[in-house]
């Protein structure tokens, strides 16, 4: 199977085969990952002890794009696909969602300021605010290209048959004892009714339960929350939403502090080869290749994950929290170019991953997993992760 950044598009429509429905969930695995760099950029960003309730906004946004990544990921292997989390689905920032319309505009790294929230809203935009999309041009809202896929899975279960469509083994689905602080309860897919379950959780949580601005969280027995975009229009507009608001109103609740001028501003189309040419008079370069570098293990455990060893999920939230502390080093130093340090911008992460660092990091994770206690139903023992052996690295 081919990921779907490979995929020329012939035309977005419901998917009528089990290659197009798995092509299909490839892409949203692809579009849950790709928005994760874009949260983390605007929420690295923000200059430690200041705009907390933003940060804990994205933050928990961020959270459930990787509880969504991990849902697409047990669709796709629920109806016998495997999915691909590899340099294959790394994009060059600006990036294109997979099957979007021409009205989606691409997206890019962003630091904190009302032009990041103008992106976080165009991702989340709920299917109410959206046009409908021209026929064969793409989805226009997330929500609308989950539906496109929920109508393909029924279409299938009708055609072929259940046990036709839901192929894939039960030892290949992430469970909630597998991911934690993941925004919301991951949870097994084995038929049609857990497969439409996770496809509602997603979209709910993105764009609010139908004619609300509320998330599904009480699916799980939890409080409700905001659902994604009034997350982030409350941020982006500085007042939150009163218990009774509804998703076409402003919000009419207490107002939040946010100071735009409390973020490192950022070049975001910076890149690790504009680092490098100031490698003798700065450290940049050298952080910005060791965080891509972590990046790339964190894809190599999501990649173990999803593919068959679903308690691999539990080395992820540590390098997460890794991610976040080399991105605020990152960010602490000017950029290395005199001409945009002049500016008064900063350096910043690039998410960009070369074959030999998804070789080392395939070296350094076989170490750590042969290392930790993950079996299945275990306790989960980290302790002797994260310190791999030298030849790992030699």
């Amino acid at each position: 199977m081919r990921t779907a950044l490979a995929v020329e598009k012939a035309g977005f429509a419901v998917p009528k085969t089990l290659d197009e429905l798995r092509t299909y969930l490839q892409a949203a695995l692809e579009v849950e990952h790709l928005t994760i760099p874009v949260y983390m950029t605007g929420m690295y960003t923000i200059r430690p002890g200041t705009n907390t309730p933003a940060y804990y906004g994205i933050r928990a946004v961020l959270m459930e794009e990787m509880l969504h990544m991990t849902l697409a990921a047990n669709l796709l292997n629920a109806v016998g696909g495997t999915p691909i989390v590899d340099s294959r689905v790394v994009a060059e920032y600006p990036a294109r969602l997979p099957f979007s319309g021409e009205t989606v505009p691409s997206i890019g790294l962003r630091h904190f300021s009302p032009e990041a929230l103008k992106t976080f809203l165009r991702i989340e935009q709920p299917k109410s605010m959206t046009p409908p999309a021209t026929p064969g041009d793409g989805w226009t809202s997330i929500g609308q290209f989950y539906d496109t896929i929920r109508q393909g899975l029924e279409y299938l279960v009708r055609t072929l048959g259940h046990d036709r469509v839901f192929t894939g083994g039960p030892e290949r689905q992430v469970g909630p004892e597998d991911f934690y602080n993941s925004g919301g309860e991951v949870f097994p897919i084995g038929d049609l009714a857990t497969a439409l379950l996770a496809i509602e959780t997603i979209t709910e949580q993105g764009e609010g339960v139908h004619d609300t601005i509320w998330n599904s969280n009480e699916v799980f027995g939890e409080e409700r929350e905001l659902a994604h975009w009034f997350r982030f229009n409350e941020i982006y507009t500085g007042r939150g939403y009163g218990p009774h608001d509804r998703p076409k109103d402003p919000p009419s609740g207490p107002l939040i502090d946010v100071s735009w001028d409390d973020a490192y501003p950022i070049h975001g189309d910076s890149k690790v080869a504009d680092y490098q040419r100031y490698e003798q008079t700065s450290g940049v370069y050298e952080q910005a290749v060791a965080f891509n570098s972590r990046y790339a293990v964190l894809l190599r455990y999501l990649a173990s994950a999803f593919d068959g060893c679903p308690r691999h999920l539990a080395l992820a939230i540590p390098t997460m929290l890794e991610l976040r502390d080399r991105a605020a080093q990152l960010s602490h130093n000017p950029h290395p170019d005199p001409a945009l340090a002049a500016q008064g911008l900063f350096a910043s992460a690039t998410f960009e991953i070369t074959a030999p660092q998804f070789d080392a990091a395939t070296t350094e994770v076989t170490h750590n997993l042969r290392a930790t206690t993950l079996h299945p139903g275990a306790p989960i023992d980290l302790s002797a992760a994260h310190s791999p052996s030298p030849e790992a690295f030699a």
